[in-house]
């Protein structure tokens, strides 16, 4: 494909189409592709001009553009004058934003189930050798164990990618469903505890005494980003600190804290938390800048926002979720 401002054409896969218009108006069509590309059975024996003919089937153009719409069909359309008066006339159809959109999910579909594919195979294989049944030597199975976690690492890093990559195109799959808050943070935070425990910090949930409200979020996304934050602690932590998981009501929504008692960051490094490019290039690591990333992603495809605060005694990421609305109050509404 070869890119021409906005839009893309589609090179080997539709070619112009041409008709020539004679000095009196009559049309000639020289293929049969304008009539596909105009998706119209036959063309007009006479008109007046190129854009005659284009709002004679239908076709608006784009202001400011040679570009005519029509039903979901996109063109480019031109003429040039020939040597006897006569002009050809030439058609070609180009992808929409939208179509360009959806060509690149399904890209970005294929290469996720080829990448993602061969990595399950290989910790398919390693589990498999590491299941008890076959005897292996000490440093054998230290390698196998190495080839396991590398791989959940990469199946996970891969998952990001892809996911933050539909988010980029505003395709990111969501399923929103009213629940409770409370089982998402504890499963969370369950994950994360024998991460905590090679760091040698504690990791706490701390919910308030009531039930919090319900909230209308995709379990799996909240579920990500609380553990994207946890992540990213993690890497900055220091042996006996404290990492604690706090939500409380506020302001009309839910407010979920991962605090760090600890030497908070320098402001610089504070206001690029979430700025996954910068972050990447300064860092030269991708891995929890697209994590944090696609965490404000997540947050934000639910409605909801996250940020980061910092005092003397530690740092604190935190989301903001709305809370479901009640069925009464969606009736009213």
């Amino acid at each position: 494909m070869r890119e021409e401002g906005e839009q893309t054409v589609v090179v080997g896969e539709d070619v112009p189409g041409f008709a020539i218009l004679s000095r009196r108006g009559h049309l000639r069509e020289v293929d049969g592709r304008m009539r596909t590309h105009l998706g119209v059975v036959q063309l007009p024996e006479a008109v007046g001009s190129l854009e005659e003919l284009l709002r004679g089937v239908g076709f608006r153009q784009r202001p400011g553009a040679d570009l005519w719409e029509h039903e979901g069909r996109l063109l480019r359309a031109g003429e040039r004058a020939l040597e006897d008066g006569a002009r050809l006339l030439w058609t070609l159809p180009i992808e929409g934003d939208e179509e360009l959109v959806r060509r690149r999910v399904r890209y970005l579909g294929l290469a996720s189930h080829d990448l993602r594919g061969s990595l399950a195979n290989v910790r398919s294989y390693a589990a498999l050798l590491l299941n008890g049944r076959i005897p292996l030597e000490p440093k054998a199975k230290r390698g196998l164990e190495t080839i396991l976690r590398n791989t959940d690492r990469a199946l996970s890093f891969a998952q990001d990618f892809f996911d933050a990559s539909r988010a980029d195109l505003g395709m990111l799959a969501c399923e929103p469903e009213k629940q409770p808050l409370e089982p998402l943070l504890a499963q969370a935070v369950e994950h994360q505890l024998e991460a905590a425990g090679a760091a040698s910090v504690g990791l706490s949930l701390e919910l308030p005494g009531t039930p919090l409200p319900e909230v209308e979020v995709d379990a799996g996304r909240v579920q990500h980003a609380v553990e994207a934050f946890i992540r990213h602690h993690l890497l900055h932590v220091q042996p006996g600190e404290q990492l604690r998981v706090r939500a409380r009501p506020e302001d009309g929504g839910l407010r979920v804290e991962v605090r760090r008692d600890g030497v908070p960051p320098s402001e610089e490094e504070t206001a690029l938390t979430f700025a996954r490019e910068e972050r990447a290039f300064r860092e030269k690591k991708l891995e929890d800048p697209l994590r944090l990333g696609l965490a404000r992603q997540e947050i934000e495809a639910l409605g909801g926002s996250v940020g980061v605060t910092t005092d003397e005694g530690g740092t604190t990421l935190f989301l903001t979720l709305p809370i479901a609305l009640s069925s009464s109050a969606s009736a009213q509404a």
